[in-house]
């Protein structure tokens, strides 16, 4: 059987953004003074995006009741090497934007690694506008800890998907 190796990374990227989508859903984090238009902004992009991502992967019954087949194996060992590499950069208890942390993931994966960039199932989250985002989250912020928080996901983002892209699957 053969493999597409960038299909398995990028769908594990997905299943890994979704799961950050569910942590932002459930968080209630209103530690940061952050204008409403933005919090709305961000909320009503996170639900496009979850959206998206739901139409191309599978729900997550599905990979726990094939994980013996290859395929579904290779995506979740990928999803647990982006998960393991995500906590190596996070300190335990660290305060982290799971909104940005995606958006960084996905920016850096599509847009600027240009993982999928002519594949019909991802071409979404290909041509998605990346720089709207970073506009409202880094520009339109008053909030310098807000900001430099952005920014720290944006680091860890480019870290964790220059690792994800070297990353051999055995």
């Amino acid at each position: 059987m053969i493999l597409n190796l960038s299909k398995i990374k990028t769908e594990a990227l997905l299943l890994f953004c979704r799961d950050l989508i569910d942590a932002y859903a459930s968080s209630d984090d209103n530690i940061f003074n952050i204008d409403n238009e933005i919090k709305i902004y961000i909320n009503d992009t996170i639900r496009q995006l979850q959206k998206a991502i739901n139409n191309t992967v599978q729900p997550q019954r599905y990979y726990i009741e094939n994980s013996k087949n290859i395929r579904i194996k290779s995506i979740l060992k990928s999803y647990n090497f982006i998960n393991k590499s995500i906590s190596k950069y996070l300190s335990q208890g660290q305060q982290f934007n799971p909104a940005m942390l995606c958006f960084s993931l996905l920016t850096t994966w599509f847009a600027e690694l240009r993982y999928e960039n002519k594949s019909k199932e991802f071409i979404y989250f290909t041509i998605y506008p990346y720089g709207n985002i970073y506009d409202k989250l880094l520009l339109n912020i008053k909030d310098t800890n807000f900001k430099a928080l952005n920014i720290s996901m944006i680091q860890i983002s480019e870290k964790t998907m220059l690792e994800f892209h070297k990353f051999k699957l055995q």
